[in-house]
C-alpha cells in the first residue's frame, strides 16, 4: 500500500512540496500498518514495503528521509539490506527493528552502520525519538 503523500508547503502557497518520505519495511502487514499508521498522525509521511526488494524497485537517490526495516525479512535480511544501502546512499539514516534481543546480532547491525536496533515490540516514542533524530541529520 503506497503511503506516500504531498503536502502544501506553508511558504509557497498553493505549489506543492515533496516531504520528507519514511520508509517501512516489514513483511507483518499488521506491524507495518502499524508502524505507518504511528507515523501518519505524527505529522510524517511513509511508503510501506513487504520486503527488501519492493523498496529497492521504488529507491532513488534522496526520495527517502530514512529507512526502517526488520531485520528477519524475506529475501535480503534488513542487515544486507543495510549493507547495500550504505553502498548506494551512505548518508541514509537506518534503523533495524527485530524481535532478536540478542547483543552480538545489535553489534554486528550497528557496526554495520545502522542509526538504532530496536527490540521489538517498539515502543512508539522511543521509535519517534530515533526518527527525530534522523532528521536532524539530514
Amino acid at each position: 500500500m503506497d503511503k506516500s503523500r504531498y503536502r502544501r508547503s506553508p511558504s509557497k502557497g498553493h505549489s506543492l512540496s515533496t516531504a520528507p518520505v519514511f520508509a517501512i519495511i516489514d513483511d507483518d502487514e499488521a506491524l507495518r500498518q502499524a508502524l505507518a499508521e504511528l507515523l501518519e498522525v505524527s505529522g510524517y509521511d511513509c511508503r510501506t514495503f513487504a520486503d527488501a526488494d519492493g523498496f529497492l524497485s521504488a529507491y532513488a537517490p534522496g526520495r527517502f528521509i530514512c529507512l526502517v526495516t526488520d531485520l528477519n525479512l524475506p529475501g535480503k535480511s534488513g542487515l544486507v539490506l543495510q549493507q547495500h544501502m550504505r553502498c548506494m546512499d551512505p548518508g541514509l539514516p537506518v534503523i533495524i527493528i527485530s524481535a532478536n534481543p540478542d547483543a552480538l546480532t545489535r553489534s554486528r547491525c550497528l557496526a554495520s552502520g545502522a542509526v538504532a536496533y530496536l527490540i521489538k515490540p517498539i515502543r512508539d516514542q522511543v521509535l519517534l525519538r530515533h526518527l527525530a533524530a534522523a532528521l536532524g541529520r539530514c
